[in-house]
């Protein structure tokens, strides 16, 4: 009944009240937009509440949001029509749309209803005067600078106390100066607050800056508790006028001056807790993060550092659970989402730590969606690292490798080249290198697996891991060789003969490699290979990064020319090693012939 209805309201008036709070806080601090939030969810809670209109009217007008501050000033006196501040709202977003006219109608009205009231008499004075000046035809930017051209714009700009200093900087006389040859220019240094300082005293206006703005905003404190109206907004930014005293606390009702006291108690204990867990003073932090939380649950990095102490403590459940509190309470709370991300971060942290890596990378994952942190970005690639080496791991098995390699063998004597290549790498994965001391053998395999299959580049990759892991085994230098004989590159396969003879000097099939080697390459200086042949084994040999490097060389394109042309000069670089031995590179790769 009645006891309902009245508890009802109550709590409707604590939430309205909350959300005010909230609002005002964040228009002293510029948050404008954030402000605007929190008085529409107060409006949402208590629609016939004339204060939160007048409010939400102020920081729309900060924003320049003149059309939506206009329409809750008219929403304030439609609720409130004998309370003056709501005239003051009125013109002063009049006087943001450009209706001068109407705005002096509004705060006349705002006298009828208080006529004492100095600041809606001081807002009012202002419009006059803008009318005034307007009606004298300075609309315009050459009409603007025509008011510094008199030579009285000095007297003034010297005889007022918050300008005079200015004519001690050069910079400026010379921007005054500039503007006075030429009053267009005008445009061009209204964003320096000086010029705007210097536009209010010859206007004989008072120019209010944005952060004017929060301050007038902060004396005005709850608005329920004063008659006193602002004076009305400009619809252009402002300088910054000299410091002004500190602004008067707001006056709070009991319930937000109860929060208040809580908040900074809170604080108080947040701090004691820092404290405590720089010096590992864990149990004594975790006592002063938790009483944090039980004075003011509306912000959730009491939550997360007490997650930190319980992670430093190795009691990762607990820091677990607190990391899920605080992303959980997070969006609802408006908490940065940075926090939101660190406590993701961390919960992935404590996951790690017990080894439950496919959980922590997906934590991870989600808190890089909240925010891109190099630290988690890092922590992910290491944790998925991590999860492949397990997994790696995990997969190994000698027996299983064997059977495998058992296989690739079958069926290479059965040239059934693909399938082999299947089992010689599954074998790989079940013993690896780190684990498998034979591992060199799979890569010789498969490596003449891929040179039978016309695979030549994977052929001679798997040659060289071959090589990497056993420098005297003779078969991974036949295996590259024999690769590199069919890529036409024979001046590489020679060099790879010779150097698996200098581990096996005895090996024939390393011996026979390299005499092939040799007869292709004096075929093709004698010119006894076909058209086709030495047109691949150049384009080959033009893709070596050495050959390049030879064939770019100054020096070396001298050289080659002294050949040609100067039969002394090429004498005389035959005595080079070097330069010869860059020659007979060239030579070996088919690029040039020698008569």
């Amino acid at each position: 009944g009645e006891a309902g209805e009245r508890g009802k309201r109550q709590s409707v008036t604590m939430a309205s009240s909350e959300f005010k709070a909230k609002g005002n806080d964040a228009f002293k601090l510029g948050n404008f937009e954030e402000a605007i939030d929190f008085f529409s969810k107060a409006i949402e809670v208590d629609p016939t509440n004339h204060v939160l209109y007048s409010n939400r009217s102020a920081a729309e007008a900060s924003c320049k949001r003149f059309k939506e501050a206009l329409d809750d000033a008219k929403k304030t006196v439609e609720l409130k029509p004998d309370w003056p501040k709501g005239y003051s709202r009125l013109g002063a977003a009049n006087v943001g749309l450009g209706d001068l006219e109407t705005a002096v109608a509004s705060y006349k009205k705002g006298l009828d209803v208080d006529p004492n009231n100095a600041q809606i008499a001081e807002a009012l004075a202002e419009v006059e005067a803008d009318l005034k000046s307007k009606e004298g035809g300075f609309d315009a930017a050459g009409n603007i600078g025509n008011m510094f051209s008199g030579p009285e714009v000095w007297g003034k700009i010297a005889s007022n106390p918050q300008t005079s200093g200015y004519l001690a900087d050069p910079t400026f006389v010379q921007m005054m100066q500039n503007v006075q040859k030429d009053p267009k220019t005008i445009n061009a240094y209204l964003q320096d607050p000086r010029m705007m300082q210097v536009l209010g005293v010859l206007l004989g206006v008072n120019v209010m800056s944005g952060d004017q703005a929060k301050q007038e905003f902060a004396k005005e404190g709850d608005e329920e508790a004063t008659s006193a109206p602002p004076p009305a907004p400009k619809a252009e930014p402002e300088p910054a006028k000299p410091e002004e005293p500190a602004p008067k606390e707001p006056e709070l009702t009991e319930e937000e001056r109860a929060e208040k006291e809580s908040r900074e108690a809170a604080q108080a204990e947040k701090q004691k807790g820092n404290a405590c867990y720089k010096k590992k003073e864990f149990e004594e932090a975790l006592g002063h993060y938790t009483k944090a939380m039980e004075m003011d649950g509306k912000d959730i990095s009491y939550i997360t550092n007490r997650a930190a102490v319980y992670f430093e403590m190795g009691r990762f459940d607990e820091c677990i659970a607190d990391c899920d509190d605080a992303v959980e309470k997070g969006p609802s709370l408006r908490a940065d989402y940075k926090m939101i991300a660190r406590a993701l971060t961390r919960k992935g942290n404590a996951l790690r730590k017990k080894g439950d890596l496919e959980a922590a990378m997906k934590v991870y994952k989600k808190s890089l969606t909240e925010h891109r942190n190099a630290d988690t970005l890092k922590r992910l690639n290491d944790v998925e690292k991590e999860i492949k080496q397990r997994r790696e791991e995990e997969y190994i098995d000698m027996d299983k490798c064997e059977e495998e390699k058992t296989k690739g063998n079958d069926h290479f004597k059965k040239s059934e080249f693909p399938e082999a290549v299947k089992c010689y790498t599954e074998a790989l994965q079940r013993g690896p290198p780190a684990r498998n001391p034979e591992a060199h053998k799979l890569y010789s395999n498969r490596s003449a697996c891929y040179t039978k299959l016309g695979a030549l580049p994977e052929a001679v990759k798997d040659a060289d891991k071959c090589i990497e892991l056993k420098p005297d085994f003779a078969k991974g230098y036949s295996r590259k060789g024999t690769a590199q004989f069919f890529m036409k590159e024979f001046d590489k396969a020679m060099e790879t003969y010779k150097l698996g003879l200098e581990q096996d000097p005895s090996n024939e099939e390393l011996r026979a490699g390299l005499q092939r080697c040799v007869q292709k390459i004096n075929m093709g200086n004698s010119g006894m290979l076909s058209e086709e042949e030495q047109k691949e084994r150049q384009a080959h040999a033009m893709a070596d990064p050495e050959i390049q490097a030879i064939l770019t060389d100054p020096v070396m394109r001298q050289v080659l020319q002294d050949f040609q042309e100067n039969p002394k000069a090429a004498q005389e670089h035959t005595k080079n090693p070097g330069i010869m031995a860059k020659i007979q590179k060239l030579v070996n790769a088919g690029i040039v012939r020698m008569a």
